[in-house]
Parts: C-alpha cells; structure tokens; sequence
C-alpha cells in the first residue's frame, strides 16, 4: 500500500507479527492490527506500520495565561500559545475537553492522508511557532488533550520552538512512556501533570488506566530531572469519588515524599460528559484539600477553578511574605527580585526568567 506524505509515520513503536505493531508512546502499549488504531484512536496502522493521522491538525488553538495551564512557578504573568488535537488515551468520565479529547468517529484515507470528518484545521509545527512569534509569545502549551498520543507532532513542534528560543510546556496526565521521554526531554521545559485520584479502582473505573504508572511518572521527574523540567500537579477534587480524607493525604504524603517544593493544585470540578450527575466542587472541600496538603510537608499548595486569591497566591515557605497575589489570572509580583523573598531572602523554586 502507498500512504500518503501527508501522514506522519510515527517514531514511537516496534513491529511485532504478522502485521501488528506495538505503540510505545504511552504505558498502554497498545498492540494495533493492520486497518486498526491505538486506545487514542489516532495512532494508526497502515501496512504495517504506525501513523499519527493528527499530524499537523490542531482541533484547539489559543494564547492563553500561563496560569491556566496550571503553572504558578514557572513564568508568571506569560502569554503561552496553546494547541491541542484529537484523540486521548484516558477514558475520563468527568473530561472538561470530551468533545475534542473523546472523538472517535472518522476515517483517514490512507492513500489521500485526508479525513472523511473534521478534526482539525491545518497547523503544521512551522505554523505553530510563526505565528506565536508573531504574536510576541515565548511559550508553547501542548494542552487541551494528551500530547503523548501526538508525540511526534508535538517533538517536531517543540524542537523548533527551541531553535527559535522559544520554550515548551506539556499538560498531560502523566501515562508516558521511558520512550516518550527520552523522545521528547530535549525539547521540554515544564508540565503540569494530572494525578486524579490515590485509587487504582477510580483510574481503572473513571479513566480506563492506571494509577502506578502516573506515579513512577511523578517521581521520575521529581527526582531524577528536577531542575531540567519544571513540574506541577493538578488534582481535580470530585466530591464522592476522590475528595475522601484517606486519598487527598495520600496524594500530599505521596508528592512530599517525591519533593516538597512541588506545587500541588487542588482545584474544583463541575459536572461534564459522562459525569452530569455530579455537583461542582464545594469551597469547603477544596481548603479541606488544602490544608491536608500543607499538614503533609507541600511548601505550595493552590486552590483553583473558584475565586480564592488568599489560597491561590504565593507565600514564602519559610517567613510567610506574601510574593506573587493571585485572583483569578491576575497577578501581581511583590518581590523586589524575581524567585526571591524581599524579607528574609529565601530562594523560591520554580522557574522566573
């Protein structure tokens, strides 16, 4: 079979027999049939070998606060280019992005490269950097949906960016692959990674994966490349599912234990998908979820997604200044120097220039 140029044979995978070959992006290691395509749904087997049919098709494209991502210690106040595709490796029943991260429902033409459906515009890696330096913005979100389904698209973005010195952030939920790391370390310079619950039965139940993997990923980077990638976790808080004392002390003991200079962000949920039935987080439950956090050994703890500048600012860790206030995504820097405390001189971490 001839598959088209358009189509991007992807860098991530191994044949195995008779055709099939084994995706080694993500920790699903998906063995894919000819004609069939990965759990993502995007990662594709053509003739025996595996194509990223998302290739330069963004789904989402926007300039959004770095604070959204979440990232508090990495660039505040920053503009970041976003862009996201397709296709997902995780089933989450509450996702906020469904329409994007769950679509399922087209066809690739091999031979064309070209969609029976939308799913995307066109936004090659050339694109994407033009037009964030036209916009005079520095930074590149690989966001919206898990990038590691769109590795190669995202490597190939990312290591242009770096060659026009620009930086790049992941926002993922943390199921890559040693391969997926080594493939894309290079080229990335922070990520938020979600860790959604302290339950192998709610990752197994709620989002068709695995909780270990998301924790050797936490812990992977918090201690072997802690000062080369920038990382903060994001827990979203679902009352009933997660919110229960047992889990959220276990994800604080379990971060402070990686490295307690990492930020954990606790922020509240609202009904979505497959989880209509479910009541937007409670205030009450997310300075619960903070307070734990503190109790463990986490020097920075934010509160997000409900209007909390008290929880949701920067203090020094060891007299308690007060260093970046935060309302929503307004931010103001009161330090005299940026990554340290004008009262006592503590060097804050993170990442500021």
């Amino acid at each position: 079979m001839t598959v088209s140029p358009k189509l991007r044979e992807c860098d991530l995978y191994r044949p195995l027999k008779n055709g099939v070959v084994q995706c080694l992006a993500c920790n699903h290691y998906c063995a894919i049939k000819p004609g069939e395509a990965g759990l993502c749904g995007v990662r594709r087997n053509f003739d025996g070998k595996l194509y990223l049919v998302t290739y330069g098709r963004a789904a989402a494209v926007h300039i959004d606060p770095i604070e959204k991502k979440p990232l508090y210690h990495f660039l505040p106040g920053s503009p970041i280019f976003s862009i996201g595709t397709v296709g997902c490796n995780f089933r989450c029943q509450f996702c906020q992005n469904w329409e994007i991260s769950q679509f399922r429902e087209f066809y690739v033409d091999p031979k064309t490269g070209e969609p029976d459906r939308w799913i995307g515009e066109y936004w090659p890696p050339e694109k994407i950097v033009n037009t964030a330096e036209s916009y005079g913005v520095k930074l590149i979100a690989y966001t919206y949906n898990e990038p590691t389904v769109w590795i190669e698209y995202a490597h190939d973005t990312a290591k242009l960016a770096v060659e026009r010195g620009m930086r790049n952030v992941f926002v993922s939920s943390g199921y890559e692959t040693k391969y997926a790391w080594d493939y894309i370390e290079p080229y990335l310079h922070a990520i938020n990674i979600d860790l959604k619950a302290f339950s192998e039965e709610f990752y197994r139940k709620i989002t068709g994966t695995r909780l270990k993997p998301v924790l050797e990923n936490i812990e992977y980077i918090g201690k072997e490349k802690w000062g080369k990638i920038w990382m903060e976790v994001t827990t979203l808080i679902i009352e009933g599912y997660n919110d229960d004392e047992e889990q959220l002390r276990g994800i604080a003991r379990f971060l402070a234990g990686v490295n307690p200079n990492i930020p954990w962000h606790v922020t509240a949920a609202h009904p979505a998908y497959k989880m209509l039935h479910i009541p937007i987080t409670s205030h009450e439950t997310l300075i619960k979820a903070y307070e734990i956090g503190k109790e463990e050994g986490l020097k920075f703890v934010y509160v997000g997604n409900v209007r909390d500048p008290e929880r949701s600012s920067t203090y020094c860790p060891k007299c308690g200044e007060l260093l970046i206030y935060r309302d929503g995504y307004h931010v103001e820097e009161k330090w005299k120097e940026r990554g340290v405390c004008h009262k006592c001189g503590e060097k804050i971490p993170g990442v500021w220039l």
